[in-house]
């Protein structure tokens, strides 16, 4: 899911489309573990590979940072395998690093906005799986952060701070999250400042707190039986503590009120060769039971490439993108919607205005029953295709867990988007979406 950007924010979920294996094979259900000290788990048995796949979620996001110390979580969790205080003694990176090669394993750490994400991939034989999870709970619960490594870790994230201001999709990035966001936390973004304030006290602190089983959800799968996940989830979160210090609610989101376009419209000089543009505001939640009216909708507007709307007015019309799409981003407590493309900088208006007009004839017409019928037919035909491996069950099964959903979710999804009606594309649409609250960042749109 994570790949090698320095800080990450919220992974669009839309992305994470549930699916189920291929359509020759039964459906493989969940099956929920009995919880260990306050933490969930669960578990899909495959018999196709000997290896067995693992996730630990927690509830330790970008989003608690506090402000002049934004990237603190993507710090904490990255130097979580620098360093480790194990069974056998004090770990180094090095040591870290050939312990993990001499298994044959992956294992690494990710942070988004909304959750801190370790990931295990190991042979499922046991001596080896044994010595990967032993290696993963130390990091779970004893990383050093060893301040030298720290410095040497800010000097890289400074670096590539500095040159995300040069990349115009960087910048458009931040400055588009903090429009829809807000004061909402997930607004927040890394600053060579904030980096330079993040001090091994502070890693040690958020780790203390945040890094407990109450707030950890452990997903598996592969070649091992329910015995054999029961004692994964057991030495994981062995030497985790169960709880930790009161921990401060979030603030509730508060929805964007209806402002004047010249509120909502920011433009921002950059030298590019092109105009990036984004237009979006904050939309659902995963759980919220209008996700499939709002996903197969989505599908017609801007998700589906070629046959979209978006892509015909805007490309095939008119020519003044190359690539033009919207998605649904659903998180557990908030989610985004988002349309966005790149053109000339001479055709940024134009390109904005079409744009705008076709996001705003959907929401008031919705789509015609050919295009829903083609856009169901097409998830749904698809849906085989989305989870070919281990890993992209994982994904899924992660996801379920992470957003409550209920765990027959993946069996019954193409029947959730066969149910989806004009009427409840147009409603959803009408309901979550409105071109007065939606905000627009444009960079880059000088004419020249």
């Amino acid at each position: 899911m994570q790949a090698c950007k320095v800080f990450k924010h919220l992974i669009p979920a839309c992305l994470l489309v549930f699916g189920l294996l291929p359509s020759a094979q039964a459906i493989l259900p969940i099956e929920k573990l009995a919880s260990i000290k306050g933490a969930q788990a669960y578990l899909v048995q495959t018999q196709s590979l000997p290896m067995v796949d693992i996730e630990i979620s927690i509830d330790a996001g970008d989003r608690y940072d506090p402000a002049a110390k934004s990237g603190l979580a993507t710090v904490a969790g990255q130097l979580m395998n620098y360093g480790v205080k194990s069974d056998k003694g004090l770990l180094t990176e090095a040591q870290i690093a050939d312990e993990i090669a001499d298994l044959g394993a992956n294992l690494g750490v990710s942070v988004s906005g909304e959750r801190a994400i370790m990931r295990i991939r190991t042979l499922s034989r046991k001596d080896l799986r044994d010595r990967a999870v032993q290696l993963a709970s130390a990091m779970l619960s004893a990383p050093t952060y060893d301040s030298k490594i720290l410095a040497r870790e800010k000097q890289r994230m400074t670096t590539a701070l500095l040159e995300s201001e040069t990349k115009p999709e960087s910048v458009l990035d931040r400055r588009f999250r903090k429009s829809v966001y807000g004061n909402y936390p997930l607004a927040n973004s890394p600053s060579v400042q904030t980096v330079a304030n993040i001090n091994a006290t502070d890693l040690q602190q958020f780790h203390k707190q945040f890094y407990r089983a109450d707030r950890m959800i452990v997903s598996i799968v592969g070649n091992v039986s329910s015995t054999e996940a029961a004692e994964i989830v057991q030495s994981l979160l062995q030497r985790v503590p169960q709880s930790g210090p009161p921990i401060a609610k979030l603030p509730e989101f508060e929805r964007s009120p209806v402002e004047p376009l010249t509120q909502r419209e920011i433009t921002i000089p950059f030298d590019s060769q092109q105009a990036h543009i984004a237009m979006g505001m904050t939309a659902v939640t995963r759980s919220n039971p209008d996700y499939f009216p709002l996903l197969v909708g989505n599908y017609v507007l801007g998700g589906g490439g070629f046959v979209s709307r978006l892509m015909s007015e805007v490309r095939e019309k008119r020519g003044l993108a190359y690539s033009v799409f919207s998605y649904f981003a659903p998180g557990k407590d908030v989610g985004i919607f988002q349309a966005g493309l790149q053109t000339k900088n001479d055709q940024a208006t134009l390109a904005l205005e079409v744009m705008s007009s076709t996001i705003a004839q959907f929401i008031a017409n919705g789509p015609t029953q050919s295009e829903l019928d083609a856009a169901k037919a097409n998830l749904m035909n698809g849906y085989p295709l989305r989870i070919d491996n281990n890993r992209k069950l994982l994904d899924n099964v992660s996801s379920i867990a992470w957003n409550n959903l209920p765990l027959d979710t993946m069996e019954v999804w193409t029947k959730q988007v066969e149910a989806v009606s004009l009427e409840q594309v147009n409603a959803a649409f009408q309901k979550y979406l409105a071109m007065d609250r939606m905000k627009i960042v444009v960079l880059g749109a000088k004419n020249k």
